[in-house]
Formats: C-alpha cells, structure tokens, sequence
C-alpha cells in the first residue's frame, strides 16, 4: 500500500469555519484523480468529565447541520500554538464551569479522514468540580447537565448520544475503565 501523489492543490474556500481545497492526485496504479476535495478542520478536542460525585457531565445544544438539539460531551477546538491538554482544560471550564484533578488522553480519532485530516483528542477528567459560571461565545447556547455511568450507557444503547465522535470517546472511556468490557 503507497500513499497518492499529490500533484496539484487549490483552495475553493478558506474561512475560520469552512476551508475546503480540490486536490490533484496521482494513485499508486496510475490513476490521475483530477478532483478530489477535502475539507480543513483545526484539531479537536473531547471531554468526557467525571464530577467529584462520579457523575458524567454531558450537554445539550442545537447542532444546526443535524437540524436537532444534541446530548454530547463537551468539545472544542484546539487554538493556534495550544496543546490539546490545554485546550481540554480551556474548553471544559468555559462550556461547563468545573475543573478537574486529573486529566489524561484516551484516545485520538478522525471524523471522517477520507475527505478530512483533522485528529479529535479524548481525555478523560476525573475529580470535576464546579467553580464559576459558563462563560459561552456569543453563538454558543449550551445546557450542562449530570448524569450517572448507568443512565449514560442507557443513552449509549438507546442511540440518544448521536454525535458519533462523542459515542466514541464515551466507549474508549468506559472500556479503559472497567465500566464495560
């Protein structure tokens, strides 16, 4: 297995929220792909958070893509020049107000990396506790609430946390600790 040569790229689009580029690529038989198109994304980041009771912090918030209002886990976006630890800890304090004692990585994914490259870090936080009020962006509208490991499996196999990068870390977490096997 070879990677494709890339021939040629061109932004379509370059906006902090949608960039997307039409690459020419050779393949390894020979093939010359005339257009194939990738979206950019910046690194992201996803919590999923223990509270000082053991309880699970999730959100809801209206995803306008999906068209719904979502239960998650908290995530955000790795800054420029910010670590993906760093931006756990920024994003989790200015979505849900907590804190954390420990924090450590369990998993790195891709969305979807046929058509984008970027890397989703899961960490997982134990020791939550509350020390200030949300501190949103002003298109954030977010509803933090707190569940238990048994409630939150039950919305796990009832298919009520559709994000699918956030099932994901959720499971991972779940599996690296004991919770299911």
């Amino acid at each position: 297995m070879k990677p494709w040569a890339l021939l040629d790229s061109k932004y379509i689009i370059q906006r902090p929220w949608a960039t997307l580029r039409c690459d020419k690529l050779k393949l390894p038989n020979g093939y010359v792909k005339e257009e194939y198109y990738v979206l950019e994304y910046p690194t992201w980041v996803n919590m999923v958070a223990f509270t000082e009771e053991d309880e699970i912090i999730l959100i809801r918030q209206y995803r306008h893509g999906a068209e719904e209002i979502l239960m998650e886990i908290p995530a955000g976006t790795v800054e420029p020049g910010e670590k993906p630890e760093e931006a756990a800890r920024r994003e989790i304090l200015e979505e849900t107000g907590y804190v954390f004692e420990s924090i450590e990585e369990i998993c790195s994914l891709y969305a979807n990396p046929a058509t984008s490259g970027n890397v989703s870090h899961t960490f997982l936080l134990k020791g939550g506790k509350k020390v200030q009020d949300q501190d949103l962006d002003d298109s954030e509208d977010i509803e933090v609430l707190t569940f238990s490991i048994n409630d939150v499996k039950q919305l796990l196999f009832e298919n009520k946390i559709k994000q699918s990068l956030h099932s994901s870390a959720l499971f991972y977490s779940f599996l690296s600790l004991g919770i299911i096997k």
